[in-house]
C-alpha cells in the first residue's frame, strides 16, 4: 500500500476512534445517572457497563492500530 492509502486508513481509524471514545463517555455517563437515581434497574446497569467495556477494547485496538508498538 502507498503512503497515500495507509494515511487515508489511519485517517478512517482517527474518526472511528473518536466515535466510539465519545460513545464511551456517554455511557459514562449514562451509568452516572443511573447511580444517582437511588435504586438503578441492575440489568441495564449491568448491560451497558458490558457495552461499555467492549468499546474499550475496541478503542484499544484501534489505538494499537494507529500507533503500534515498536521494540527498538
Amino acid at each position: 500500500m502507498d503512503s497515500s492509502g495507509e494515511m487515508d486508513h489511519k485517517a478512517i481509524l482517527r474518526v472511528k476512534l473518536a466515535v466510539l471514545e465519545q460513545e464511551h463517555r456517554d455511557l459514562d455517563t449514562a451509568i452516572h445517572a443511573l447511580h444517582e437515581k437511588g435504586q438503578p434497574d441492575i440489568l441495564t446497569l449491568q448491560r451497558l457497563k458490558r457495552r461499555k467495556l467492549a468499546l474499550k477494547d475496541q478503542i484499544t485496538r484501534i489505538e494499537n492500530q494507529i500507533t503500534p508498538d515498536i521494540i527498538a
